[in-house]
């Protein structure tokens, strides 16, 4: 078959969004990630050579997963899972009690989800969710 690259885990994942303060604290308060990199502000010297890396957005952190946020989607624009690109992003969470935790926060955060479902061919539970702009995204418990 030929060579093949050798490629380790997933260095980081940029997610195109359509207001970057309100996806900012989606991910900060919910899902606890911490800001890392900020764009300069507007007028800053360092505006313009960090918008070609940034485009305005942010990037953030949790454990050893970098998270992009990239405002440059119209006012309006859903996700689409159905379209060419990302169809979901999973993070993983330690057991079934913490897909529990995750459903009564959601409840009390009024962010819709979907309900916790038993995949037990790949010895998993998952909960799908989705963010302010419409990205699905599950957390995937192991199965006890």
């Amino acid at each position: 078959m030929g060579e093949k690259l050798d490629i380790g885990g997933v260095h980081h994942v940029r997610l195109t969004v359509t207001d970057v303060a309100r996806s900012r604290e989606f991910y900060t308060s919910l899902l606890g990630f911490e800001v890392a990199v900020e764009s300069p502000p507007e007028g800053d010297p360092n505006a313009e050579a960090a918008y070609k890396v940034l485009f305005g957005g942010v990037v953030m952190n949790r454990g050893d997963l970098l998270l992009g946020l990239r405002p440059v989607a119209p006012a309006g624009d859903r996700f689409d899972e159905d379209r060419v690109g990302l169809d979901h992003l999973s993070f993983n969470v330690a057991s079934r009690q913490e897909l529990d935790k995750a459903v009564r926060l959601f409840d009390e955060r009024g962010v819709s989800h979907g309900e916790i479902t038993d995949l037990a061919g790949f010895g998993i539970h998952i909960l799908p969710f989705r963010d302010p702009d419409n990205i699905q995204i599950e957390l995937t418990a192991p199965m006890a």
